[in-house]
């Protein structure tokens, strides 16, 4: 009920908030016997971390993994896995000045109206902090996945209004952006760096692709592959919409264009982006998300305070320019949660 879990066999809770002690998470439903060390968290984990590169918050977290249950002699044990990863560099300091008031983008005053208090050192529960969380879960579900022949990758397509033209997986790692296109790469930094110099954010496009998933994942009615995915997807922070295969195109093709056709080897497009009804079809997964521009800027906005007085603001503090960069590990993350639960719930179907 809280709506701090997240899936049915393979399942999620995080912990903790952006300036508090450590955020954390625990996972249920992995196998036992897995191999599993904190190295192979790490990986995933220093993808995310803060002070990457100019287009990121210059906070700087180790976000070095600790794992307290689940794993005993390097191996998983088959129950509660347990993972804390402690906050270093807080500066609650810097919310003091605007603790009664409401910043415009983030989550300060519907968490306000709900819990009648709100913990405002960096929004707390609501800070994008608590995705570190979900990349360490992730981690463990991509290693799973792994095993299956399941992979799974996501990069930014488009920021700050220039869209990357070719797709090269090789140099996705490469660059500040995580952009498949090196030459889009550098302009969008080019451009990030004079809308940072105006005190002001971008967003963007971050797609995904999944490869290896067989035929037959989802559960129709309610629980179907895409809307899992999607809840997935929007329950991370600076997501605002999601589309699958052609996506808002399909809204101006016909059905004679958007069908994928089949002959004996399979399918010849893929504009459901690899589900139908619900249900994967064997070809690769592919969706986007729209992250939002980053809502903390220093720069004057109108306002209002606990009290319901109208005022101004400014956002100080240290903020990501564009989010989507560190938005990519945190979309492979929640992608393979979803897809090794779904494969879990197939398994016991057929048992």
């Amino acid at each position: 009920m809280p709506g701090n879990s997240f899936g049915t066999l393979f399942r999620i809770t995080t912990f903790g908030e952006s300036h508090g002690h450590a955020v954390g998470v625990i996972v249920d439903g992995v196998p036992p016997l897995l191999d599993l060390s904190e190295e192979d968290i790490q990986k995933e984990l220093d993808r995310r971390k803060p002070g990457q590169s100019e287009v990121g918050t210059p906070r700087k977290e180790s976000d070095i993994v600790h794992i307290y249950s689940g794993v005993f002699q390097g191996k998983t044990t088959g129950t509660p896995l347990m993972m804390i990863l402690y906050n270093q560099d807080t500066r609650p300091g810097d919310y003091e000045a605007i603790a009664r008031l409401f910043r415009p983008g983030h989550a300060d005053y519907t968490y306000h109206k709900k819990y009648r208090i709100r913990d405002y050192r960096g929004s707390g529960r609501a800070s994008g902090r608590e995705t570190a969380a979900r990349v360490a879960a992730g981690a463990v579900a991509k290693k799973i996945l792994a095993q299956r022949g399941i992979s799974i990758i996501a990069y930014t397509l488009r920021a700050a209004g220039i869209q990357c033209r070719t797709f090269d997986p090789v140099v996705i790692e490469k660059n500040p952006m995580r952009a498949c296109d090196p030459e889009a790469a550098e302009k969008m930094v080019e451009r990030i760096r004079t809308i940072k110099e105006e005190t002001d954010s971008v967003g963007g496009i971050v797609e995904c692709r999944i490869r290896g998933v067989p035929p037959g994942l989802g559960e129709p009615v309610f629980d179907k592959l895409d809307a899992d995915l999607a809840k997935a997807m929007l329950s991370i922070g600076a997501v605002k919409g999601i589309e699958f295969g052609a996506g808002f195109r399909a809204a101006d093709m016909r059905g004679s264009e958007h069908n994928d056709q089949m002959n004996a080897q399979g399918f010849l497009t893929n504009n459901a982006g690899g589900i139908l009804g619900g249900i994967s079809t064997g070809e690769e997964i592919v969706f986007r998300v729209v992250v939002k521009p980053t809502s903390s800027i220093a720069r004057p906005q109108r306002t209002i305070d606990i009290d319901g007085n109208e005022t101004e603001i400014i956002t100080e503090g240290r903020h990501d320019a564009c989010i989507c960069p560190r938005i990519v590990p945190v979309v492979e993350a929640m992608a393979a949660i979803v897809i090794e639960d779904h494969y879990k719930r197939q398994e016991a179907m057929w048992k």
